[in-house]
């Protein structure tokens, strides 16, 4: 199962028309940035209080109404493992895997979509060169 494989709440993502008010929004209740880089020339922004991080990214397509977050993403340390059940349980891929150069040593993802449109990303962040290699091998992106 899935289960088995998630070690815990990664981020949440939320897509933003102006990234500097979203960043000034979560500043105000006590967020910090902890890493910001372009993606596809998309500016984004990761923010961390404490055990909560929020990834936020201006694409210009925020939808401006309740219910407007994108993704959920989840901790694992065995992406190979959640790609093959993610394949062996026909969930729709929607993305990945991928790889990000997020961080020190990148990100890998693949994320599904649920019955109500939402995207839950599975996502291994990078303790090192060798592990990304391995990873990266296994999951068929090198």
């Amino acid at each position: 199962m899935l289960k088995d494989h998630v070690t815990g709440y990664q981020h949440i993502g939320i897509p933003t028309n102006d990234i500097a008010k979203t960043k000034e929004f979560f500043m105000s209740m006590g967020f910090e940035p902890v890493f910001e880089t372009v993606n596809n020339g998309e500016q984004v922004c990761f923010l961390s209080m404490g055990p909560i991080v929020i990834e936020t990214y201006q694409n210009g397509r925020a939808a401006m109404a309740r219910g407007a977050v994108d993704h959920i993403a989840l901790d694992t340390n065995d992406l190979p493992s959640c790609v093959r059940l993610v394949r062996e349980n026909e969930y729709q891929v929607v993305e990945g895997p991928a790889f990000l150069p997020f961080f020190e040593h990148g990100v890998a993802y693949i994320s599904i979509i649920g019955p109500d449109l939402e995207v839950v990303e599975f996502n291994q962040r990078f303790r090192s060169e060798e592990e990304k290699g391995e990873v990266l091998k296994a999951v068929g992106i090198c």
